[in-house]
């Protein structure tokens, strides 16, 4: 309980101010003027004021608040290394000992991974929980933490001590690969470089070489040394068009913090420069003419054109030195140049003398060795001339029957053909009253590949093969101009010949058998291509390295989808069968992995400001004693919290000091003696 004076005047302020001001007026004529009792007078004067003031004595029940101590604790990843966790929660059943021997009470805030690659966001943990304690009872701030802090920039201000609990050890150490330069696109069969960069941190061994695996697309990997401490470059040419996953890697060595921070993925989308085509025609017809102009309407593609207007046979006399401008290169196309070009479209060709055999036997070898062939047959392949009656016809996928049918017919997707990505969907290109007919079909016995596309009575339409490492495509009919025509309607010519390049060319998303995945945010998308008529779960390696096993959905003829939300940012590994795939959800290495060395330097600013200090957990529980507010917070084996003396009030009585009538008596009393005093004299 404590008592105070207060007063609660009779009147206002003012006008007691104004009597006292005349009081003393009066007072000070007397003392002039020598009048015997002036000081009596005085007194009365004073002892009326303060009738009028009121003068009380207000009494307050007071119950004590104990302090309040916060302690923020960081759970990001990084925690998670090695023993921090551990040395977190001992340090923290500590504090709670030592602040509740001190009375006070201990506020505890944790401290979680944030969405995406935020990092630690330890101010903001801060100032949640200053937001929630009353600042008049906050006697202190312990952060338990390694002190890697993302939002050091926010500034605000902390009225007590702040001090840092550091995990990690002394001898703790990591090795770090990061990627200093990538570009986004590059042109195949160009090279490229990459910067790349592996560090030591923390008390590393020496090492002068350290091994560094490079891996596309999840394949076996590349293992080359390389120096610490420095850039290197890595020259590369990219295998594929479209997206290609490099992935690089540092092996985890014994004693290092974590992996986690050991492989880097680089993304890097191949482009073509320029796609050369080599077109080779027999007789003109419609359909020729569609060929080139499709061609040559794409900027992209190179178009070497080999028409044969005059066949051997044809016999009018003409010299042969008069029947082209030039002499057309064959030998320098076929034999030397031939894997210069990315396509071989033969439009209506058959033998006729010009092109020798060892020149479509090197096209076969052309196409064993990666090369894509393109044939669309006219009625000529289906007569003794036809191609595949050469070498090459040791890969063509169909033979002829020598039959050859000049009927309409709207071309049909198979079974096979709405599960592969070549035919799959081309229905949505179809006008209402569905596709154009076409009016000639080769007939052909089916002896490999897929058949994706039937004509009449079901007969093979479009054939695809693998040949070696190349592929080959057969369109068995010459009518597919019609389509470009408009006729009935027309049809989806362009993006059947697109999406029939790219698949020869390669391209990933058109491949029949693939394993993919897309991401956004934490969510990735797990996708499965295959002709088959189902597929098995995909296994998914988490980056901590648990595995979970997702069931696969089919959405849609041939294509299987899963939807898997990451737990984490990271690198994930899947694999079905003998497809596999890598995604990096966020970075692969994670903000909270950049820099794992537990160090407080960042912090010291801020704990300098507030007189505090910084303890290393590895050295054991610190002392936590009381210091007055101002003096310095942080000794050799203690930190301390500043006492704030806060209360709340129970309870408040306020009693007159003096009563009423006392005062009365009191100023009538001098009255009586100032007029005895003055009339004796």
């Amino acid at each position: 309980m404590t008592g105070t004076v207060v007063f609660d005047p009779l009147l206002p302020w003012m006008a007691i101010w104004v009597s006292l001001a005349l009081g003393l007026v009066i007072i000070a004529f007397g003392a002039w003027r020598h009048l015997a009792g002036w000081w009596l007078r005085g007194l009365a004067v004073l002892s009326l004021v303060g009738a009028i003031a009121n003068p009380s004595l207000q009494q307050e029940d007071r119950d004590t608040l104990a302090d309040i101590v916060l302690a923020v604790v960081d759970e990001t990843a990084s925690q998670r290394l090695s023993d921090r966790a551990e040395q977190t929660e001992a340090a923290l059943a500590d504090l709670e000992a030592e602040v509740a021997a001190l009375g006070a009470d201990l506020r505890v805030t944790r401290l979680g991974d944030g969405e995406g690659d935020t990092g630690t966001a330890l101010m903001g943990a801060v100032q949640q929980a200053m937001a929630e304690a009353p600042l008049g009872r906050l006697a202190g701030v312990f952060l338990i933490t390694d002190g890697r802090a993302h939002d050091l920039g926010t500034e605000f201000n902390v009225p007590a001590p702040v001090h840092v609990l550091l995990t990690g050890r002394d001898g703790d150490w990591d090795r770090r690969l990061s990627v200093r330069n990538a570009p986004a696109f590059a042109i195949l069969d160009e090279e490229v470089t990459l910067t790349l960069r592996v560090d030591d941190l923390g008390a590393a061994p020496d090492a002068d070489l350290v091994p560094l695996e490079v891996a596309v697309d999840g394949g076996p990997p590349q293992v080359f040394q390389v120096r610490t401490g420095e850039d290197i470059d890595v020259p590369l040419v990219l295998p594929h068009g479209g997206m290609n996953v490099l992935q690089f890697t540092t092996p985890f060595a014994d004693g290092e913090l974590t992996d986690r921070n050991n492989t880097a993925i680089v993304q890097i989308n191949g482009v073509r420069d320029r796609l050369r085509v080599l077109l080779v025609s027999g007789e003109p017809h419609p359909g020729e003419r569609t060929w080139r102009n499709l061609l040559k309407s794409d900027a992209s593609v190179d178009l070497v054109h080999f028409t044969i207007l005059r066949p051997p046979e044809k016999q009018d006399g003409v010299p042969v030195s008069e029947l082209s401008l030039i002499s057309f290169p064959t030998r320098e196309l076929f034999l030397e140049k031939i894997d210069d070009f990315d396509l071989i479209i033969f439009d209506r060709y058959k033998r006729r003398g010009i092109l020798p055999s060892i020149y479509l036997d090197n096209v076969r070898q052309y196409v064993e060795d990666g090369g894509a062939v393109l044939i669309a047959a006219g009625p000529d392949f289906a007569t003794a001339d036809s191609l595949a009656r050469s070498p090459l016809g040791t890969i063509i996928p169909a033979v002829p029957t020598a039959r050859v049918i000049e009927e309409g017919f709207a071309p049909q997707i198979t079974d096979i053909g709405a599960r592969h990505p070549v035919t799959e969907g081309l229905e949505r290109y179809a006008p209402a009253e569905g596709w154009g007919r076409w009016f000639r079909l080769v007939d052909v016995t089916q002896n490999s590949g897929d058949v994706v596309m039937s004509g009449l009575d079901d007969r093979p339409l479009l054939v695809l093969d693998r040949v070696g490492q190349g592929r080959l495509a057969l369109m068995a009919s010459d009518h597919a101009w019609l389509w470009d025509r408009g006729f009935e309607g027309g049809g989806p010519q362009l993006e059947l010949l697109r999406r029939l390049a790219h698949w020869m060319m390669k391209e990933p998303e058109l491949e029949e058998e693939a394993l993919s995945a897309t991401a956004e945010g934490q969510t990735m998308t797990v996708v499965r291509r295959t002709l088959g008529d189902t597929v098995g779960a995909v296994t998914i390696t988490n980056p901590d390295g648990s595995e979970q096993v997702v069931p696969m959905t089919e959405v849609s003829p041939g294509r299987w989808e899963a939807t898997v939300e990451g737990p984490e940012i990271g690198l994930y590994r899947l694999a079905q069968g003998e497809h596999d795939a890598v995604i990096a959800l966020g970075p692969a290495a994670p903000r909270e992995f950049i820099e794992t060395i537990a160090d407080a330097t960042a912090l010291s600013p801020l704990v300098d400001q507030r007189r505090g200090g910084i303890w290393s957990l590895s050295d054991g529980g610190a002392d936590v004693r009381r210091v007055r507010e101002g003096r310095p917070a942080a000794g050799r084996g203690w930190l301390g919290i500043t006492p704030r003396q806060a209360y709340v009030t129970t309870d408040v009585r306020i009693n007159p000091l003096v009563p009423a009538w006392a005062f009365l008596l009191l100023a009538g009393l001098l009255i009586v003696g100032a007029w005895l005093r003055e009339g004796r004299r």
